[in-house]
């Protein structure tokens, strides 16, 4: 069993595993009800999920729990993650619910929660919800007969949602003339991301939108953004977005068809909101994973990079923290906070092309702004999650590794949230010596970590 029942962004695993069957699905949405079940009013969840096969199973599971536990359940169908951040604040409702393994294949599944505002869970609530569901003697304060909650479902969630993104665009601007490539994964944008840059003027040219329950990011999104690369430069679009399965997530390609990631989108979004003073202290939170060229880009231009653990539901709580406006991970998570609580693909690239229609400048010419420094990540799989100072060869390994990249790069060193994987990271100038020092790192893990 894992250190803790949810992992760096929510729950996740294999379907019809442990923790991802139907029984701990049950009990999860009972204690979740009951953890949210406070005061007199009609209590209320929205629960979203994405194409997945398995998404019926977990979603009829939850619903009968939370029911059980009193709360009235509204059932979307799939939508994206960051629109039930949206619906769960916009229809004042006490709870959200994802159920979705994100970029994962099909057979994986997840559940994720969002607090009344949109929030992802702080650990100590997900550690509140996951006691209850571990107690097998917990005993559960059922409401009598009358107050079990009843299960609906809203027609109309994916036009509300594009009502709302559509909103964060620019009153006086529109997509008119703009070729766009869009890759939904076969995931949940499927839908919603391609009406939206219609509906906005845009020509849309649509790739990974037929989700069948088994094919959802098969060779397509966020993780394979070659092929939406391909596509820009067939059909000569001026921008291609690829998206994940529960579009939390986006990598862009240029017209040329030039793949650029969550850092160097980053870049660009900090230094156009610096210009409209919309970065308060210009700061820009990321992860420990994003590039250094990324940390030296917001120096030279009068802001500084705030690194926080990585998980963008820890940008989130910096940026809420610090008061920042703009945060986001290498991967493509990107949260604009003046807009959502959340990161959100779709979102992040209306900001994007916003600043494409603002500049009238083809996206190769804007978002050349950094290079980013050669890495390296290698996961190395382990069988021991001990602490790294516990073993002192590890230890020793860094530091020579950091004393040669003389202060010109670094090594990170973390354990994966969601597997039985140590990430071993190194980053420095000379792209040859990073992957020497990288494939040594972890032969050392291995070793120490078996």
């Amino acid at each position: 069993m894992a250190d803790r029942l949810f992992g760096t962004d929510g729950l996740r695993g294999t379907v019809n595993n442990y923790p991802m069957t139907v029984d701990v699905a049950l009990r999860l949405g009972l204690a979740a009800g009951v953890r949210f079940r406070r005061g007199q009013h009609q209590h209320k969840v929205v629960i979203g999920k994405d194409t997945r096969l398995s998404g019926y199973m977990f979603e009829s599971a939850l619903t009968a729990g939370l029911c059980a536990a009193g709360m009235h359940v509204i059932m979307t169908g799939p939508l994206p993650t960051p629109a039930i951040s949206f619906l769960t604040r916009s229809m004042r409702a006490d709870l959200g619910v994802v159920i979705s393994a994100s970029h994962n294949p099909f057979h994986d599944n997840g559940i994720k929660f969002f607090d009344a505002d949109g929030y992802k869970l702080p650990d100590l609530a997900e550690d509140e919800i996951a006691g209850m569901v571990l107690d097998t003697d917990f005993s559960w304060p059922y409401p009598d007969s009358r107050g079990v909650g009843r299960a609906t479902k809203i027609e109309d969630a994916g036009g509300r949602y594009i009502v709302y993104t559509k909103s964060c665009f620019p009153a006086q601007l529109t997509l008119s003339g703009l070729r766009i490539v869009v890759d939904c994964a076969n995931g949940a944008s499927y839908k919603v991301a391609p009406l939206a840059l219609e509906e906005l003027g845009a020509e849309v040219f649509r790739i990974g939108t037929n989700p069948d329950g088994t094919n959802i990011n098969e060779h397509c999104g966020s993780l394979h953004p070659e092929v939406v690369a391909a596509k820009v430069r067939e059909v000569r679009a001026d921008i291609g977005l690829a998206l994940d399965g529960d579009a939390d997530r986006l990598i862009v390609v240029d017209e040329h068809g030039v793949i650029l990631d969550g850092d160097q989108i980053m870049a660009l979004c900090a230094q156009a909101m610096m210009a409209r003073g919309e970065l308060p202290g210009n700061l820009l939170v990321a992860t420990a994973m994003s590039n250094m060229a990324l940390e030296i880009f917001m120096r030279d231009h009068g802001g500084h990079l705030l690194r926080t653990k990585v998980g963008d539901r820890y940008v989130m709580e910096a940026m809420r923290r610090e008061g920042a406006m703009l945060g986001g991970e290498q991967s493509g998570h990107l949260i604009f906070h003046k807009y959502s609580t959340t990161g959100d693909g779709l979102l992040a690239a209306l900001q994007i092309l916003r600043i494409m229609r603002e500049k009238e400048r083809p996206l190769s010419e804007l978002a050349g702004l950094l290079t980013p420094f050669p890495q390296k990540l290698i996961n190395v799989r382990v069988e021991k999650r001990l602490p790294f100072e516990e073993r002192p060869a590890i230890g020793e390994a860094v530091a020579q590794v950091e004393k040669e990249l003389g202060g010109r790069g670094r090594v990170l060193l973390r354990y994966s949230g969601t597997e039985a994987l140590c990430r071993v990271m190194v980053e420095g100038e000379n792209p040859d010596k990073v992957r020497e020092y990288a494939e040594d790192l972890a032969q050392v893990v291995e070793r120490e970590l078996r």
